[in-house]
């Protein structure tokens, strides 16, 4: 079995880092007005409200998405997988910090997420690159960083939904969906490409469920991050041992092991 060390073309991956940068640097030096779209349904008035910065959110994932795959071109095994899955967490990572930038206002906080935002980029770029091969020498530790990170960027985006102050439905509409395709991601990975659909929606439906009942409670948003966090975590990793067959004593013992930490820190953690 022949090892590789593949790594992307450096002005490739400056180009589209640098493009996506510029987009977001753009958020807090324009100031256009906001718009919304209402919709009337029996018993429900529900307003979408259309920001500047969620429109560079979105470009923002689209060049994400598009310039993945640029990249990915010239790898060497390109034509041998199924690239599409591979440009989902870069889209979402670029949406995600644009969500999150659009909460703030013009400051540190605004920099340190900006810079934050540009790492991750950078390093989930990196990491997507080299787990097109199986046979690359950092896959497993590639596939450890990509779900550290997805995760982590949940995370963030629960934080910032929660700090915004938004409605239940806006909060469902942006955390129910992204839940349902990083966990689609990360069994993805996982499980060395085996599609795990019925998966990912169950624990999209069952962060739901949990995003609901917080959301009337006077949660702070770390405490609220992390409790969505937590079981999040553990329901993915509970499917991913299913799926590997794992014996009933051991398939328990990861999730719930992170479940307790996670969820005591929730309680251990103030804001």
């Amino acid at each position: 079995m022949d090892e590789h060390n593949h790594l992307p073309d450096l002005n490739r991956l400056s180009v589209l880092v640098a493009v996506i940068l510029l987009a977001y640097a753009l958020i807090p030096f324009v100031n256009l007005p906001e718009r919304g779209l209402s919709l009337q349904l029996p018993g429900f008035f529900i307003v979408f409200r259309l920001t500047f910065s969620a429109l560079v959110s979105a470009i923002a994932a689209v060049l994400a998405a598009t310039g993945s795959a640029w990249l990915f071109h010239d790898h060497p095994h390109f034509r041998d997988r199924r690239t599409r899955i591979f440009w989902l967490l870069p889209a979402l990572i670029a949406w995600a910090v644009g969500t999150t930038l659009g909460t703030l206002a013009a400051g540190p906080e605004w920099w340190a997420v900006f810079a934050l935002g540009a790492i991750l980029l950078v390093l989930v770029l990196l990491a997507e690159y080299i787990v097109l091969d199986d046979y690359d020498i950092r896959h497993a530790q590639a596939s450890i960083g990509l779900t550290a990170v997805s995760f982590g960027l949940y995370l963030i985006l629960a934080i910032a939904a929660r700090a915004a102050g938004l409605r239940l439905y806006e909060i469902l509409a942006m955390l129910v969906p992204c839940m349902a395709l990083l966990s689609l991601r990360t069994l993805f990975l996982r499980l060395n490409g085996h599609w795990c659909v019925a998966w990912a929606v169950g624990i999209s439906l069952f962060v739901g469920q949990l995003v609901i009942g917080l959301h009337y409670f006077p949660t702070p948003p770390l405490r609220f991050a992390l409790l969505l966090v937590g079981p999040a975590y553990a329901a993915t990793s509970l499917a991913g041992g299913i799926e590997e067959g794992q014996p009933l004593r051991r398939v328990w013992l990861e999730p719930a092991i992170m479940l307790a930490a996670l969820t005591g820190l929730a309680f251990i953690i103030h804001g």
